[in-house]
């Protein structure tokens, strides 16, 4: 029996080595470990010797037995990266066809303006920054300089979530990206040139507003900086996103809790054959808000106000979008029709 099982492994070996086929090697396995294979066969008579030849036996059969296992799977990957080789010698890519744009998805308006303002800041050496969509109290208003009392942290405006509170306060859906800049100030040194994008949260739905709308905020910390450059950077940033060289920035003198002094954005627009055309006329859109950092806002985010000046804007992503795209009301960029995004998508070949 031993004398048949060194065969049987020499014969299997042989024929496995000369094998050029997949086919053909799986024929050989059930050949040997098929329900009438040979080693099947084999191990059946193991219950006909005495129990010292059958250890023997049985110990010689489980070596062949792998001896062969071993052989079948290193010559089996082999046959299949040689069949691998052959395909893809015969197959090409002509990469220089047409592609049916039909197939396509549509790049949405909100990722195009993300992109385009990213592009934008990324130019004047603003890193980008992120922060969470669910904030608690302590960074969306008391490092913002809105106190308790303010109108704004009122069940009417801001979404509270049925969460256990904790050190910082309440949790809620963050009601503007303005806690990044403190989170991103604790956590680096000035001087700081930083932005986020990211969505936001208030209890608002119209044609012009949604509860839930994208913001773009910039903050600068440095020494030398206040309103002069702020004024000229914005009106820098909107020429390039709108790409007129024309068009003419207003700043009006507002009130933000987070800026002292603070001003809202408009830029100039006339109505030819019933669309707003910007960079011409007389009349006047807001589309956000700026103001230099409150000292209680430095101050929050660790930096000292006597050595360290901020500025700061924000925009809101959707109004930019639609004032540069056409998009009509604000709800449609949610609704997900497939018909407003054939209208106002674009197509991923030419974002």
């Amino acid at each position: 029996m031993l004398a048949e099982l060194d065969k049987l492994l020499g014969s299997c070996v042989f024929e496995i080595d000369c094998c050029k086929d997949l086919k053909k090697l799986e024929g050989i396995r059930v050949a040997v470990f098929g329900k009438n294979g040979k080693l099947t066969q084999k191990m059946k008579c193991l219950k006909n010797l005495s129990p010292s030849d059958r250890k023997v036996i049985g110990a010689k059969i489980n070596e062949v037995k792998s001896a062969i296992i071993e052989k079948l799977s290193i010559k089996s990957n082999n046959l299949e990266m040689i069949e691998l080789e052959k395909r893809l010698d015969n197959e090409v890519i002509d990469v220089s066809m047409p592609v049916d744009t039909k197939f396509f998805g549509y790049i949405h308006p909100i990722s195009k303006v993300f992109s385009e303002i990213s592009a934008i800041l990324n130019g004047y050496g603003f890193r980008f920054a992120e922060g969470p969509d669910i904030e608690s109290e302590h960074f969306n208003f008391d490092t913002m300089n809105m106190p308790e009392y303010h109108p704004a942290r009122t069940m009417h405006d801001t979404f509270y979530l049925n969460m256990p509170a904790d050190e910082n306060g309440r949790k809620l859906l963050r009601t503007h990206t303005s806690p990044v800049e403190t989170r991103y100030m604790l956590k680096h040194e000035p001087p700081l040139r930083f932005f986020t994008i990211g969505r936001t949260f208030r209890s608002d739905y119209d044609a012009t507003h949604t509860p839930m709308f994208d913001q773009v905020e910039m903050l600068v910390v440095e020494k030398d900086v206040g309103m002069a450059q702020l004024k000229w950077l914005i009106k820098d940033i909107l020429k390039k996103f709108f790409n007129l060289e024309k068009l003419l920035v207003r700043f009006r003198p507002s009130f933000f809790p987070f800026t002292e002094p603070s001003a809202e954005v408009d830029i100039n627009y006339s109505i030819v054959n019933g669309k707003m055309v910007f960079g011409t006329g007389d009349k006047w859109l807001e589309i956000g808000g700026c103001g230099v950092s409150h000292p209680n806002v430095l101050k929050a985010g660790g930096i000292d106000p006597m050595q360290y000046q901020g500025i700061a804007f924000g925009l809101g992503i959707e109004r930019l979008a639609s004032l540069k795209y056409g998009v009509p009301d604000l709800r449609s960029y949610f609704e997900s029709n497939e018909k407003w995004r054939e209208t106002f998508g674009f197509s991923p070949m030419e974002f």
